[in-house]
Formats: C-alpha cells, sequence, structure tokens
C-alpha cells in the first residue's frame, strides 16, 4: 500500500520510504516533530476560519468517502480519507465546486496546507498524490487543487493535470523501492537535519566513514612496511 505519508517519505529521502515502508522505528528528530505539530495547528487554524462562515449544510466534518451523488450538498469535507487499488490518502480538505450549467460535472478540488511561506515542487507533488487517488476512486479527472501557505494564508492553485505523469511515475518507483528487501544506498541530504531517522542514519554513515579510514590506513601501513623490508 502506497499512502500519501509513504509518498511523502520518498520525495524526500529514498532511505526514508524504505525505513518507514519496513516498519522501522523512528528515533526522533524535534524539529521533526515541532514541524508536524505546527504544520496541523496551521491547517485547523484555517479551517476553523474557513468552516464558520460556510453553513451547516455545506460541510462535512470528517466524511464518508463516497462517489459523488446528485442529492450531496456538502462544500468542503475535512480530513477525507481515500482508498483504492493499493493507494491510500489522506486529504485534510476537499472542496466540492457545483457545477455551472446543464451537464456540467461537479469539481473536487484536495487542499494542502502547509505553515512555510516558500513552496517546493515537493508540495505541489504531494496535491498531485493527493489528485492521482482521488481520480481512481471517483472515476474523474482532477484537473486542480490548491496549497495554503505561509503567515497571510495565501493560495496557491496547483494545476494537478499537468503533474499527473510525474506523480504516477514516482508513484511506481515508490512501490518498487518500498518492495524490495534491501535498502538503498545511503546518501546523506538537506532533508536529514529533519528526518526522524537522522540518528540512525548519522550512526551508520559515521560507522562506514571509520571503516573505510581504518582501512586506508591499513593499507598505507602495509605500504610501509614493506617499503622499509625492501630497503638496502
Amino acid at each position: 500500500m502506497i499512502s500519501s505519508h509513504l509518498f511523502e517519505a520518498y520525495l524526500e529521502c529514498p532511505t526514508k520510504c524504505w525505513l518507514r515502508a519496513q516498519n522501522e522505528p523512528s528515533t526522533g528528530n524535534v524539529y521533526s516533530e515541532w514541524a508536524r505539530v505546527r504544520n496541523e495547528t496551521y491547517r485547523k487554524e484555517w479551517l476553523e476560519r474557513r468552516l464558520a462562515i460556510a453553513a451547516e449544510a455545506d460541510r462535512i466534518v470528517p466524511p464518508a468517502f463516497e462517489a459523488d451523488r446528485k442529492e450531496a450538498t456538502w462544500r468542503f469535507a475535512v480530513d477525507m480519507r481515500v482508498q483504492v487499488d493499493g493507494l491510500e490518502c489522506r486529504i485534510p480538505a476537499v472542496e466540492r465546486v457545483r457545477s455551472e450549467g446543464h451537464g456540467r460535472r461537479v469539481q473536487f478540488i484536495p487542499h494542502r496546507f502547509e505553515f512555510s511561506n516558500k513552496l517546493t515542487k515537493q508540495h505541489k507533488l504531494m496535491v498531485a498524490f493527493d489528485a492521482v487517488v482521488l481520480s481512481e476512486a471517483m472515476g474523474r479527472d482532477i484537473r486542480l487543487g490548491k496549497i495554503i501557505h505561509g503567515d497571510r494564508f495565501a493560495t496557491l492553485n496547483v494545476k494537478t493535470s499537468s503533474l499527473i505523469s510525474e506523480a504516477r511515475m514516482r508513484i511506481g518507483s515508490c512501490a518498487a523501492l518500498a518492495a524490495n528487501t534491501s535498502p538503498p544506498d545511503l546518501v546523506l541530504n538537506r532533508h536529514c537535519g529533519q528526518c526522524e531517522f537522522q540518528g540512525r542514519c548519522h550512526k551508520q554513515a559515521t560507522e562506514r566513514t571509520t571503516s573505510a579510514f581504518s582501512a586506508v590506513c591499513r593499507t598505507r601501513s602495509a605500504r610501509n612496511c614493506t617499503t622499509r623490508v625492501s630497503s638496502p
């Protein structure tokens, strides 16, 4: 099962993804826990503001996922969990936009939240992942997503239709990595300082460096001995 939690780890680091797939216990990270709590608080604050001005009939909290029905009236679904064909996601919020004009279908727009002012392609790919899962479950294209971010709750519209192909490719790579019985090569990157497996990977990298250094020292020592023995 490729979940949004696992896919997010894949975008951050292959090793992190593999460790999560193997249910490896976390070694903990202060920043990672702080960021998780901060983002959840940020999400709740926006939803409280948004839902406070929405009529009770326009929202469901939390939703039981089902294909859209003609009699449905809700506009916002909170904490929507969707599972289909080996994929699973928890979408923080989904907006249902009523169609205008006869014969036009209702649009569903997944929302994600990021307290940071600066967004990256990773954030957009997470919205695209939600769009892939929602699209598969509902049997319709999800062409637009939104990211609420920054101090002023700015909204970035994400054209998920342009990211779907890349998201599907990365989902396939993530699935292959998670199914592998051996971990990928350890590569340290900028995400390491924010990762819950930082302690584990740092220890492993240190051990490898020490081992490699010892091997070099032994080789040099052996060469020096050979030189002394062969000297007249």
